[in-house]
């Protein structure tokens, strides 16, 4: 749920203040976020990109299939890595939800924990024994 507009707002002056205040730990902070990593990589991909295609063309001019070779290869693995990126970008950003025992993200094993019919069933249950115990009767009538 996104915030309102004045304590959106409230943030933001908070953080200017604090990054003026202490540069250096803006600094930390920016190259903790997901979305400067990704926009650095994606640079990055970009530049092996434009390298690939020289090292294309390059080859292409002089008739040379080994540097064409190396600037196809460098391309590939380029997008390659674009995509990879994008994919633990995303993962990061809207988890993906597994069912219990699937693999997460990170390749671990997700801990199965109680379904919501197993929630639900358990606060019927508690609901029930309070019932029974005589301490929770239903609202709006009095025992006598």
């Amino acid at each position: 749920m996104p915030l309102p507009e004045d304590e959106q707002r409230q943030l933001q002056e908070t953080e200017r203040a604090l990054y003026e205040d202490d540069p250096k730990f803006a600094r930390r902070i920016r190259a903790g976020d997901a979305r400067v990593r990704h926009g650095r990589k994606l640079m990055q991909v970009l530049l092996g990109v434009v390298i690939g295609a020289g090292l294309l063309a390059a080859g292409t001019v002089t008739h040379r299939i080994l540097l064409e070779a190396i600037g196809v290869v460098v391309v590939l693995l380029s997008l390659m890595w674009a995509v990879a990126s994008l994919r633990r970008y995303a993962a990061g950003v809207r988890p993906v939800r597994s069912r219990a025992g699937t693999r997460t993200a990170t390749g671990t094993k997700r801990r199965a924990g109680p379904s919501r019919r197993a929630r639900m069933m358990e606060r019927m249950d508690e609901r029930w024994r309070r019932r029974q115990d005589g301490h929770g009767g239903t609202p709006g009538r009095t025992r006598s």
